[in-house]
């Protein structure tokens, strides 16, 4: 991404549109779309190429990861209009346990000045990712916009940055003792807070008020309620960065597995319960097995990888990597979500995390090569 991209009225126009169009629809619906968008790229990009043809249009890189759907032009514009629109008083979430503007799953229509907030937010998200792509900062480019266009609407909008005290930040205890209400994003309650079933269910699958407790923003919410306990994201982080790794060492593609990942919270945003969230433990795994087949790319032709590295090494580094991208998620969902009022995204955060690792690791000569993440 070059630093004329800035200048380009053209892409500014299609960015603010962007996030307008995550505004409109919701963010956390626009990243399922995202994800959907990336499956279908990467698998024409790999069937054009094993073709020996060229690829006329980067599906993945340009709509994907564009101005179109990218997570840090629509999710972030989508954030960051919802945060203002609660602050307006526009959005009103019955049945979600905590503050509103958390709720990503809410779009919030066609009121000309939220839309204007995404889109002034997609192009800020924009600029994150070119500047940082075009100056070679090693790490993921797209996931450091999301993570700081959420921290600069929280200041814009006057939220707290953190929402508690250092000494605080990884407590959750609150939750644990049952100050406040239980439920998944939506206000869909499986589980009290010490991982009980609930007193009571409701039949249509709504809110279920489990403890009674306060109900201001200061309550303590873990990201995913029913995945924090440190052996379980830990657990998980590992399971899907073996699977991870094996469709990378199996298509050369460092983001299919991502994209299955984020495509799987659909289910979420159906109402299933206890749907984990995982792209943020397959992307590194994934990026770590290309890296250790020596490629600057995040795709390469199908059988690559193998004739550099082989499946037990791959499979055993991505396992590593799932579990570095879990514990990653997990500690910044304590430090910037679990307190604050607004939707800082923890997987993006662990992304910044483990893609700035996996680039230094790179750098210093511990990886043959950092994938798709820049070097400088």
């Amino acid at each position: 991404m070059p630093l004329s991209d800035l200048l380009a009225v053209e892409l500014l126009l299609a960015a603010f549109a962007g996030g307008a169009f995550g505004a409109a629809l919701g963010a956390l619906n626009t990243f399922v779309l995202c994800g959907f968008t990336v499956i279908v790229g990467e698998l024409y990009a790999l069937a054009t190429r094993a073709g020996g043809g060229t690829v006329p249009v980067n599906v993945t890189g340009d709509i994907a990861f564009g101005v179109v759907l990218g997570p840090h032009v629509a999710f972030g514009g989508g954030a960051a209009a919802l945060a203002y629109a609660v602050k307006q008083g526009y959005v009103d979430t019955p049945g979600f346990d905590y503050h509103p503007a958390k709720e990503v799953t809410v779009g919030v229509g066609s009121r000309p000045d939220v839309l204007a907030v995404g889109g002034v937010f997609g192009i800020f998200g924009f600029a994150v990712a070119t500047v940082s792509g075009s100056l070679g900062i090693p790490t993921d480019p797209v996931a450091l916009g999301v993570v700081l266009s959420a921290l600069a609407h929280r200041v814009v909008f006057g939220y707290s940055l953190i929402g508690a005290p250092l000494s605080k930040l990884l407590d959750m205890t609150p939750y644990e003792r049952g100050e406040g209400l239980t439920g998944l994003p939506g206000g869909r309650s499986t589980q009290t807070g010490d991982g009980s079933d609930p007193e009571e269910v409701a039949a249509d699958g709504g809110a279920v008020r489990v403890h009674d407790g306060p109900t201001d923003s200061t309550r303590v919410e873990p990201w995913l309620p029913y995945l924090y306990r440190w052996s379980e994201v830990l657990s998980l982080g590992a399971i899907i960065g073996v699977l991870s790794g094996y469709v990378a060492y199996l298509t050369g593609s460092a983001f299919l597995a991502f994209g299955i990942s984020v495509a799987a919270l659909a289910f979420l945003v159906g109402g299933t319960a206890r749907i984990p969230v995982t792209h943020h433990m397959a992307l590194p795994a994934s990026t770590v097995v290309l890296a250790l087949a020596g490629t600057s790319q995040g795709l390469v032709l199908p059988g690559t990888v193998a004739g550099e590295v082989s499946l037990t090494v791959a499979l055993l580094a991505a396992g590593l990597f799932g579990l570095v991208g879990a514990a990653f998620g997990e500690l910044l969902q304590r430090v910037f979500f679990a307190h604050a009022e607004t939707h800082l995204d923890p997987p993006a955060a662990s992304i910044v995390a483990s893609s700035l690792l996996l680039g230094l690791l790179a750098w210093v000569g511990v990886l043959p090569a950092s994938a798709w993440i820049p070097l400088g």
